[in-house]
C-alpha cells in the first residue's frame, strides 16, 4: 500500500471479509467448537496479508470500483489504477505531500508507525518489570515443573513480579512464565498460562496486535480483533477444561475472575492480551455451558472453514461494465462510474481485447475503448471523449474515429478479424475488419468459383496487436483505418491481406493465397438491464474461417500463349522439409475441387487473356468450425505440395514456400 486508495481497497476488502465471518460466526455460535471459532479468524488475517484487488476480484461488494470512483472523482486522474503492491504500508513515492489524498496518507503512514512504537514501548516496559523480578523458587518453582508433568506440559523460567494480579506468558521465542509476588498461584491458573506455552498463544497475540496497527483506523477490524483475542482465550478454556473434572471445573469459572490483568491487557506479545475483565463473564458462562465435542465436528469445522476461504479470498471478478444508462445514479456521477467500471474490468483475454475494441468502434463508446487500452492513455480518452460533459452517456461524437468520415459501422454486420497470428512477446496481430453502411459501386470482377457481377460494400480495415500488460490485455493499433471497397461475401474477402506462397515452374508462377478470419457469432451481443441495453464486450471467439485462392500467373513471351490449351494444379498442405503428401491428379479440363484436409485442384482451358491479362484463377477452397474454435487452429500451413500439369501433362513437382513479410 503506497497510498490512500491502496490502503482504501485493502482495508475495504478486509472489512467485506470480517463482515462475512461475524454473520457466520453469530449463526453458528453454540453450533461449533471454540477451536472452530478462532481457527476462522484465520481467512480475515489471510485476507489482510494477501494484496486486494488481485485480477479485478472483490469480495462482497465491488471495492475496486468503488474506490476507483472515489479516486477518479476527486483527483480528476485516470491515468493510473488503483493497485496493493503489498498488504503493508510503504513510503509514498512521490515524497512530501502535495495534495488531499497524499496527506490523508501520511496521516495513515504516522499513525501505523506511532501504534506500534507505543506498543513497543509498552512490551519494553514489561521485560524491564520482568528482569526486576525474582526467579521463581521453592515451592512456586516445585508446582509449576509439577502441573506441566502432570498435563504433559512444557514448562518455561518463572518470575515472580511486583503487582501483578495474575499470571500470563510474556515473549514469543524466550519466553516467560510471569508470577504475581507473594502469595500462591492455582494450579488451574498455571495450567491454563502452560497451554498458552504449548500452543504459541503469544505469537497468535503478536499477529493480531500487528494486523491492528495496519489497519488501526478501521473500527470494524479493531472490532474483530478484539474478538480474535477473546475467541483465543475462549479456546485457551476450552482445553483446559477438557483437562479436568468434577469439582475442578466448577472451581475454573471462580478462578478465572481472578485472572484479569488489567494492568498490562492485550500487551503484544503476552497471553494477556485478552485477559481484560469485560471479557470474564461471556467466558464464565461458556464455561458453563462446557461440552466436549465430538470427534467428527473438527471434520465439519475444516469444511466450513474451507467453505468460508474460497469466497473471501478469491472473490469474484466484475462481469460487466457499465455504459450510463444502467446506473442509478445522478447524471453527473454516471461517467464517473462507467469510466471506473471499465478500468477495473480488464480484458481478460486476447480474443476480448480485439472484440471489446471491435465494439468500442462499432458503438463509438468510449468506455468500452478504456477497457480495452492501455492505462497511460486513460487521461487523455477522458478528456477527448468529453465524458465529464456527456449529457447522456449514449452520445460518443468525440470518440469517432475521424478517418471513418463519411462512413459509418454497419452494426447489425458486427466485425472480423482477419489473418490473426501469434507474434513475439505473447501478442497477437490481426486485421479488424468492419463493414460500413456505405454501398459501394457494382462492379464486374471475377470471384471464385462463380463470375459476373458482385454486390460491394465499403469496408474499414484497421491492422491491431493486443498484448497483455499486467492483468489485462489492451489492443494497440497499429496504423489509422483505412476504407475500401470490398464483396459481400459472408466468408473470406481474398481482395483483403493473405498469406502468399510461391514457386516457380517454367513460363509459370503458381501463387496460393490462404485468408483466415475469426468471429464471435453474434458479434452485436446485447445484456438487457432495468434501464435499458447495453453491448456486452470481452467475448471469445467462438468461429473461425480460412479461404484459399489458387491461380498461375503467367511469366512468359505473349507469343507463346497460343501453345497453352490447359492448365492444371493440384496441391496439398505440407511441413516445410517434410515428406510430400501424395496428389489427386488433376489432368481433366474444367474440373476443380478442394478436400477438408486442405488439398485443392483445378485445370483451366477456357483462357481470356484479354480480361484476366497474365492471371488464371484455378479455384479455391476453405473451411472452418464454430463453436468455441480457438482462431489459431486456422494457421497457415507452412508450405504447399504441388504438381504443375501444361496441356494435360505433368510437368513439374514444386514446393510452394511462404513469401516473406506476412499477410499482403
Amino acid at each position: 500500500m503506497s497510498d490512500i486508495w491502496s490502503f482504501l481497497l485493502q482495508t475495504l476488502t478486509a472489512s467485506g471479509v470480517a463482515a462475512v465471518l461475524l454473520a457466520v460466526k453469530a449463526m453458528l455460535r453454540d453450533k461449533l467448537s471454540p477451536r472452530w471459532q478462532f481457527a476462522v479468524w484465520g481467512v480475515l488475517a489471510l485476507a489482510l496479508l494477501l494484496p486486494a484487488g488481485r485480477g479485478g476480484r472483490y469480495v462482497l461488494i465491488n471495492w475496486p470500483l468503488a474506490v476507483e470512483f472515489l479516486r477518479s472523482l476527486l483527483t480528476q486522474e485516470f491515468g493510473v489504477l488503483t493497485r496493493v503492491s503489498a498488504p503493508v504500508p510503504l513510503p509514498h513515492p512521490a515524497g512530501l505531500p502535495r495534495t488531499g489524498a497524499e496527506w490523508a496518507y501520511a496521516v495513515y503512514l504516522a499513525g501505523a508507525v506511532l501504534l506500534p512504537a507505543q506498543y513497543a514501548v509498552s512490551y519494553l516496559r514489561l521485560r524491564l518489570a520482568l528482569r526486576r523480578g525474582t526467579p521463581a523458587a521453592g515451592d512456586r518453582a516445585a508446582l509449576v515443573r509439577e502441573t506441566a508433568a502432570r498435563y504433559g506440559l512444557p514448562a518455561c523460567p518463572a518470575v515472580e513480579v511486583e503487582g501483578l494480579s495474575s499470571a500470563f506468558i510474556c515473549g514469543v521465542f524466550r519466553p516467560v512464565l510471569a508470577l504475581p509476588a507473594g502469595g500462591e498461584t492455582d494450579e488451574k491458573v498455571l495450567l491454563h498460562e502452560l497451554l498458552h506455552l504449548r500452543h504459541h498463544d503469544a505469537a497468535w497475540g503478536l499477529l493480531i496486535c500487528l494486523l491492528r496497527c495496519v489497519h488501526w483506523c478501521n473500527p470494524l477490524l479493531w472490532y474483530c480483533a478484539d474478538l480474535a483475542g477473546n475467541d483465543l482465550e475462549s479456546l485457551c478454556d476450552q482445553r483446559a477444561l477438557e483437562r479436568l473434572a468434577g469439582e475442578d471445573r466448577r472451581d475454573y469459572g471462580r478462578i478465572l475472575l481472578s485472572m484479569a490483568n488489567e494492568r498490562y491487557a492485550r500487551a503484544p506479545g503476552t497471553s494477556s492480551m485478552a485477559n481484560g475483565g469485560r471479557n470474564i463473564r461471556r467466558r464464565i458462562q461458556a464455561i458453563a455451558r462446557f461440552k466436549r465435542y465430538p470427534a467428527g465436528m473438527a471434520l465439519v469445522s475444516v469444511c466450513a472453514a474451507l467453505v468460508l476461504a474460497g469466497p473471501c479470498l478469491m472473490g469474484v471478478r466484475a462481469q460487466s461494465v457499465y455504459t450510463g444508462q444502467d446506473i442509478a445514479l445522478p447524471q453527473r456521477l454516471r461517467p464517473y462510474v462507467a469510466m471506473a467500471s471499465a478500468r477495473t474490468t480488464p480484458c481478460t483475454t486476447y480474443a476480448g481485447a480485439f472484440d471489446t475494441y471491435a465494439k468500442a468502434v462499432i458503438a463509438e463508446n468510449p468506455v468500452y475503448l478504456a477497457m480495452c487500452s492501455p492505462l497511460e492513455g486513460h487521461n487523455q480518452l477522458w478528456i477527448s471523449s468529453r465524458l465529464r460533459r456527456a449529457s447522456r452517456l449514449e452520445t460518443w461524437d468525440a470518440v469517432r474515429m475521424p478517418h471513418l468520415e463519411p462512413f459509418s459501422p454497419n452494426r447489425q454486420s458486427g466485425y472480423q478479424i482477419y489473418n490473426l497470428r501469434p507474434v513475439e512477446g505473447g501478442a497477437y496481430e490481426g486485421l479488424l475488419v468492419l463493414k460500413t453502411d456505405n454501398i459501394a459501386p457494382w462492379v464486374e470482377r471475377e470471384l471464385p468459383p462463380w463470375d459476373g457481377t458482385v454486390y460491394s460494400r465499403y469496408l474499414a480495415l484497421q491492422p491491431l496487436r493486443a498484448e497483455k500488460q499486467g492483468n489485462r490485455w489492451v489492443v494497440l493499433p497499429l496504423e489509422d483505418f483505412q476504407v475500401v471497397q470490398g464483396d459481400e461475401r459472408a466468408t473470406g474477402n481474398l481482395g483483403l491481406p493473405a498469406w502468399v506462397y510461391e514457386a516457380q515452374c517454367g513460363d509459370f508462377t503458381l501463387r496460393m493465397r490462404y485468408q483466415t478470419n475469426s468471429w464471435v457469432e453474434e458479434s452485436y451481443i446485447t445484456q438487457y438491464h432495468l434501464f435499458g441495453a447495453a453491448l456486452q464486450p470481452d467475448g471469445q471467439f467462438t468461429g473461425g474461417y480460412y479461404s484459399t485462392d489458387l491461380t498461375a500467373v503467367y511469366t512468359g513471351a505473349p507469343e507463346k500463349r497460343r501453345e497453352i490449351k490447359s492448365v492444371g494444379v493440384s496441391c496439398a498442405p505440407m511441413e516445410a522439409g517434410g515428406e510430400r503428401p501424395e496428389l489427386r491428379h488433376a489432368g481433366i479440363p474444367g474440373t476443380s475441387g478442394s478436400s477438408s484436409d486442405g488439398s485443392e485442384w483445378g485445370v483451366r482451358d477456357d483462357f481470356n487473356w484479354a480480361a484476366h491479362g497474365d492471371e488464371i484463377p484455378l479455384g479455391g477452397g476453405g473451411g472452418g468450425r464454430s463453436g468455441g474454435t480457438e482462431a489459431w487452429e486456422y494457421q497457415p500451413p507452412e508450405a504447399y505440395a504441388a504438381d504443375f500439369y501444361l496441356n494435360g501433362e505433368k510437368i513439374g513437382e514444386l514446393t510452394l514456400l511462404p513469401v516473406e513479410g506476412g499477410p499482403r
